[in-house]
């Protein structure tokens, strides 16, 4: 292993996500798969591929200084692509042929030829989210909060909706569906071509947020739109726009009536969320829930304005999940939704309801009547699974991993992490058809974790330890790196590059624990609800037991020197830990900690904690500030100036409340940084920074005692 070589490889890759190929679309057919992967594990130039006939061929490919092509989108048929490179409109056909366009791309790689080369249509301004029409014909675009639409032979660009002042925008997600729901369209095609259902945003209700490079004071800020916790939303609505230009609003029901509302503390019954949408041939589909997230509505609306119709109606009394993928229908019109069997998040296919304990996690398509998920028997664990008629729930993965799919026709593709690293399988009619290359670097620390099942909670561990430990030498000081926040899990059968930098840290002489205790993903919905109304007291309990019941087991492990490291959510998991529980952890690295509980957004804290002016308490109870006086321990706050995510402010206060209070600290200012580090000279220096600051604190630590 090279240790040394470690930091620079991990920033040099952008932790290892360069080579990697996402974003599958698989042709109804089944004869093609579209991706996009990077030119290599270090060159982040994006590219668009085909994968046809067992082999690969570069469709779309554009030189420095362009990002290249790092999302698409396909008409039906997968054949016409359309794409955005440095704010151009770029088309390219997903077909063999010499053809070749006037306007392809200089510096295009040579092998492009195999295929008809992209072609650029000149566009009104800035291109965002460009979408062909399901027959091909058209391609529609924002630029600068307008709706455009334009023939894919670059003629007759046609402006569908423009905003009326600056706060308006159409066909674009709010923050919220953006950052914190998981939505990012804000139009859909409907499957003739001919109109579009177009979400039209309002921000002008929504606080401004101002970003400034205080290296550069000369630079003036930047205002963005930011929805704390008990501030105001933007305001979405939907209507239907043709290609010709008509508009005609939908008509979506408002709210919840009184007597429909689930009893609580805080009762928000206006419909302020638009979870997804979609136009298939049941017309327009939209999910809708309210601001306090307890109820959700499925609601089939009238393309010609006539109403709407109420298809499903969920409520609970914390909050409504709604799984991504949901609610398409089959072609046959089945409808494909949520389902809670007791603890467990299923799905119902028309009158089919998912196996009982299976904890399904997303809809990634259906080909037919045949339906495809992805599901969850064991945490660590998340694999494909089918739904037909007949056949009845069928898995289709088996090797311990995580994975997930795209299918058309008798193809699935299927997308694969295991301990071994990621793998992309296609597969036609059930059968093993060729793989599709993954190009990313290998680490050159790899992870060999010991995966365990710790104390009562019987909580999910990763454990590891240095490759030339041998039992029966001296005792390791602990490292605990987890993640532990609601809507992602670090402990999995999958190798990420979260397990390769806990081995790095192994290597240096730790003993390195993650855990995922209560309030991740994957457990049931008790074990994610464990955090209602505290989201920090829970989640910290569960590291500390952790930790505890790792070194009954194991020997190796020194309790009397104990650190935690961590970003974002698990940056604040830290500075929390030696604020609550110094008995325990004697340092903390906290990178980008959402310390002050009000700052962060409203869809994700008023799901945990309700209203700021309603339920005080829990977000006292939360925050880290009034608690300030409690550090003595040593203490990094780390933080990118740019991050529009986490507000620096978060730190900047922390930091004062501990000024204030006398506590001694360190604060790393990162200039130029958002809310994800990868640049190198940033990451890899910070990695070392961090490793010092432990090691020092904890050096310290042994020699007290």
């Amino acid at each position: 292993m090279d240790i040394n070589g470690f930091p620079r490889q991990f920033a040099r890759t952008r932790r290892f996500t360069l080579g990697t190929p996402r974003q599958f679309t698989v042709s109804p057919d089944g004869e093609r798969v579209l991706f996009v992967r990077s030119a290599s594990g270090t060159d982040a130039r994006g590219l668009l591929w085909m994968y046809e006939d067992g082999q690969e061929r570069l469709l779309a490919g554009h030189p420095a200084p362009s990002g290249g092509v790092t999302a698409y989108a396909a008409d039906r048929d997968a054949r016409v692509v359309a794409y955005a490179a440095d704010g151009e409109l770029w088309t390219v056909r997903a077909e063999s042929g010499p053809e070749r366009r006037p306007d392809s791309p200089p510096g295009a790689p040579e092998h492009a030829s195999a295929t008809a080369a992209p072609f650029r249509i000149r566009t009104a301004g800035p291109v965002t989210d460009a979408r062909p029409s399901p027959d091909g014909t058209l391609i529609a675009y924002v630029t600068d909060g307008a709706l455009h639409v334009v023939r894919t032979d670059g003629t007759a660009d046609r402006l569908l909706a423009a905003p009326e002042d600056a706060d308006v925008g159409y066909g674009l997600a709010d923050y919220c569906a953006t950052a914190s729901i998981g939505r990012s369209r804000g139009y859909w095609w409907s499957p003739d071509s001919d109109a579009l259902l177009v979400a039209r945003v309002d921000t002008s209700m929504v606080r401004r947020r101002y970003i400034a490079d205080p290296a550069d004071p000369e630079k003036p800020p930047v205002a963005i739109r930011y929805p704390a916790a008990g501030t105001p939303n933007a305001e979405t609505s939907l209507l239907v726009i043709s290609t010709g230009g008509d508009r005609t609003p939908l008509p979506l029901p408002h709210a919840v009536p009184e007597e429909q509302t689930p009893p609580g503390a805080w009762t928000a019954p206006a419909f302020e969320y638009l979870v997804s949408a979609s136009w298939g041939s049941a017309g327009p589909v939209a999910v809708l829930q309210t601001r306090d997230q307890r109820t959700v509505w499925v609601v089939a609306a009238d393309p010609a304005g006539g109403g709407y119709e109420v298809l499903s109606r969920m409520s609970d009394e914390n909050w409504v999940r709604f799984q991504p993928g949901t609610p398409p229908h089959t072609p046959g019109g089945v409808r494909i939704l949520p389902w809670v069997r007791g603890d467990v998040r299923g799905i119902r296919i028309g009158d089919a309801i998912s196996p009982e304990g299976l904890y399904v996690r997303e809809v990634v398509g259906s080909v037919g009547e045949r339906v495809f998920f992805t599901a969850s028997e064991e945490p660590t664990e998340v694999h494909v699974w089918s739904y037909e008629e007949g056949p009845g729930f069928v898995r289709l993965t088996q090797d311990p991993g995580v994975h997930t799919a795209a299918a058309g026709g008798s193809t699935l593709v299927v997308d694969s992490m295991t301990e071994n690293g990621q793998s992309v399988t296609v597969r036609r009619a059930g059968r093993p058809d060729g793989r599709i290359a993954v190009l990313t670097e290998k680490p050159l620390v790899i992870p060999a974790p010991v995966h365990l099942t710790l104390g009562a909670r019987e909580l999910r561990s990763r454990l590891h330890l240095p490759s030339w430990y041998a039992p029966g030498q001296e005792r390791l000081p602990v490292l605990l790196s987890p993640y532990a926040g609601p809507g992602l899990q670090v402990v999995t059968r999958g190798r990420g590059w979260y397990t390769a930098v806990c081995q790095w840290y192994a290597e240096q002489g730790f003993a390195v624990l993650a855990t995922d205790g209560r309030g991740t993903p994957g457990r049931g919905i008790a074990w994610e609800r464990a955090i209602v109304g505290d989201r920090l007291g829970p989640v910290l309990d569960d590291q500390v037991d952790a930790l505890h019941a790792a070194a009954e087991r194991y020997d190796a492990l020194d309790l009397g020197r104990v650190a935690i490291r961590g970003w974002s959510y698990s940056g604040y998991l830290a500075a929390g830990a030696v604020l609550h529980r110094p008995d325990v952890f004697h340092a903390a690295v906290a990178g980008a900690a959402p310390a002050d509980r009000r700052l962060y957004d409203s869809y994700w804290e008023e799901r945990f904690l309700g209203h700021p002016d309603v339920q005080p308490e829990g977000y006292e109870r939360s925050s880290l500030l009034p608690h300030a006086h409690r550090l003595s321990r040593p203490l990094m706050l780390v933080h990118g100036l740019a991050d529009d995510n986490v507000a620096p402010a978060h730190t900047l206060r922390l930091s004062a409340a501990l000024l204030a209070a006398g506590r001694p600290h360190t604060v790393l200012p990162l200039s130029g940084a958002g809310h994800l580090v990868h640049a190198e000279g940033v990451a890899d220096r910070l990695l070392a920074l961090e490793l010092d600051f432990i090691q020092r604190a904890l050096a310290r630590t042994a020699d007290a005692s």
